[in-house]
């Protein structure tokens, strides 16, 4: 136990080169007395790597791929396959190690083998990139690529719901100033998290670019459809990125979601319905389908998404109480969704001519637009940046202390007899 006493210590103050013989010996002796091998073993040899070069470096690098392998062999209940897979791609990726075809096959073999463990967002990003690297080289096809971005967003959404739960759960003791240090970090740590899984999400979308723009679906899917039209998934996958890349006008998307809904009536198949009615007009029969979208929808983080999706497109046609209707929905769903806030704010901002009389009148409905801008920020600590140059935008615009003053409508209520309804206190002088 001597030498893993001594490399553990070292290691613990960050002393590598001191804790690299010591550990070295427990490695080669006795490779499955204690995790710690392999925990403090990735940090020593990651030094190495670091401060090394040429052949030292090169011996140092193979080491921790082997590393990586041991750590499964001798503690398979502590180390998943992908999660081993994960840290030997980034190594590859890091130290440019191996073909853009070894990599990904790495990561392809584990993602496909032990899905449920690939969780770390860098390998799901560097996954994804690599392939369409590969298909803008003419190695892989384009529906590869497709069928690759939908499992590994999939993947992506199913991380964010655990995280999110954890969130929401905890978010009513953080408002009433109860939580523990212990749900404290909890809660930061799953935020920590989320946001990192946004930004890759946002990555892999932006790797995918051009490739799904629709004069590439539509003819893809136009030539699948005859034989995919039986395939559910194929279907709800299809509806869905010719739905994100605004591709709704063609013909096709009608007969996807017509398909859909015949072959496996769904919450996604309900909501495709809503809203080609409501781009047809349609009106009652557009909220009939989305609400019935909500209620077969089992999943409270989707119903969130959803609702939420159901708010813009109802802003976008100038709907503002229904948008809110549905934005208040997906924040009953889930109230750590800070974009619902923003959202609301937004219909507030845009409502000043209908709600008022007077100038001043008019421009109050700002104040309420900060106050609820400001929630975002509140419930979404990764939105606070956004959510307060919103508050600064339209504090910028309420009513100024002068104005108050010249106006005496300091400390005074004022109430909004318009769709938005409810009051805002003037700010005291």
């Amino acid at each position: 136990m001597t030498n893993l006493s001594i490399f553990a210590e070292h290691a613990k103050v960050k002393n590598y080169d001191a804790a690299y013989e010591p550990w070295l010996m427990v490695r080669n002796n006795c490779p499955d007395l204690n995790v710690a091998t392999y925990a403090y073993g990735e940090k020593i040899l990651m030094h190495k790597i670091e401060k090394s070069e040429g052949a030292e470096k090169t011996k140092h690098i193979n080491d921790l791929m082997k590393l990586y392998d041991a750590s499964l062999q001798y503690f398979p209940k502590k180390y998943t396959p992908a999660g081993v897979a994960a840290d030997k791609a980034i190594l590859m990726y890091d130290e440019k190690l191996g073909t853009d075809e070894e990599l990904f096959k790495v990561l392809d073999d584990a993602f496909k083998k032990d899905r449920s463990n690939f969780k770390n967002p860098k390998a799901l990003y560097l996954y994804f990139s690599t392939l369409v690297d590969l298909h803008n080289a003419g190695k892989k096809e384009l529906q590869e690529v497709f069928d690759t971005y939908d499992d590994v967003t999939e993947r992506i959404e199913d991380q964010k719901k655990t995280l999110l739960t954890v969130i929401d759960n905890l978010l009513p003791k953080e408002e009433a100033g109860s939580l523990t240090s212990k749900e404290q970090k909890k809660l930061n740590d799953n935020r920590t998290n989320a946001e990192a899984f946004d930004k890759i999400s946002a990555s892999i979308d932006g790797k995918l670019g051009a490739l799904a723009d629709c004069d590439k679906l539509i003819p893809l899917y136009s030539g699948n459809f005859p034989s995919k039209k039986g395939d559910a998934v194929w279907l709800k996958r299809a509806a869905n990125r010719m739905d994100a890349k605004e591709c709704s006008d063609d013909p096709l998307f009608i007969q996807i979601v017509e398909a859909l809904h015949q072959l496996d009536p769904s919450a996604k198949s309900a909501y495709y319905l809503g809203f080609l009615n409501e781009k047809k007009g349609n009106a009652s029969e557009a909220i009939k389908y989305y609400d019935e979208s909500l209620q077969l929808e089992t999943d409270t983080y989707e119903k969130a998404k959803t609702s939420l999706k159901i708010a813009h497109k109802y802003k976008d046609r100038g709907q503002k109480s229904t948008s809110r209707t549905y934005a208040q929905k997906a924040l009953g769903f889930q109230p750590s969704m800070g974009r619902a806030y923003l959202l609301i704010a937004s219909l507030y901002a845009g409502s000043a001519n209908e709600c008022g009389t007077t100038p001043f009148e008019k421009r109050a409905i700002y104040w309420l637009a900060a106050d609820t801008a400001r929630r975002a920020g509140q419930v979404d600590p990764s939105l606070k940046s956004e959510a307060e140059r919103a508050v600064q935008g339209y504090i910028s615009r309420a009513p100024s202390k002068t104005d108050i003053f010249n106006e005496t409508m300091s400390g005074k209520t004022i109430r909004f007899n318009c769709w938005v309804g409810g009051s805002v206190k003037v700010p005291n002088l």
